[in-house]
């Protein structure tokens, strides 16, 4: 008895083919940022500042086969493995990260705060002549108001309110 074997539809191989693909994809990008990495480290050279993973900066003195020494502050050193650099650094970089320097030239800051509050006190003037221009028409002047007032007294001394409404005496 002779099994007969059906061909093998492209569709059910497909799934196999996509995860084939994705393994390929994601090992080649490890391994081009695992290259990126051992070329930024062959970059170091005793004086550069780098970056270790931990965060720390320090300053390359020596380099050995598996291992770097770091200066970590003047006269402290310490021994880390090359794969422990995170980032190599450029010397502006390093010092603007370390030493706080800086290139670009900074904005003087005034000895007094006179011209950091001119502008403040202009536009406060300018609102407040805003405001006198504005026309009110909902209020009368003091002369207008105080007439007014007199009339609605009435002449006899009563408040105008009627029995019971008056405040108790």
């Amino acid at each position: 008895m002779r099994r007969k074997f059906r061909p093998v539809s492209p569709i059910t191989l497909l799934p196999l083919v996509l995860l084939i693909g994705a393994m390929f994809l994601m090992t080649r990008s490890t391994k081009k940022k695992q290259q990126a990495a051992a070329a930024m480290r062959d970059e170091m050279q005793p004086g550069t500042g780098i970056r270790t993973i931990g965060g720390m900066y320090a300053t390359v003195k020596e380099i050995g086969d598996e291992t770097v020494l770091l200066e970590v502050a003047p006269g402290v050193h310490a021994v880390y493995a090359k794969n422990a650099v995170g980032a190599v650094l450029s010397d502006a970089e390093y010092n603007r990260i370390v030493h706080g320097d800086t290139e670009e030239e900074l904005p003087a800051v005034p000895d007094d705060a006179s011209s950091l509050t001119a502008a403040t006190e202009a536009a406060e003037a300018d609102a407040a002549a805003a405001d006198e221009a504005k026309i009110d028409l909902g209020k009368k002047d003091g002369a207008a108001e105080a007439k007014d007032a007199d009339a609605a007294t009435p002449e006899d001394g009563k408040d105008g309110k009627a029995d019971g409404g008056a405040e108790a005496k």
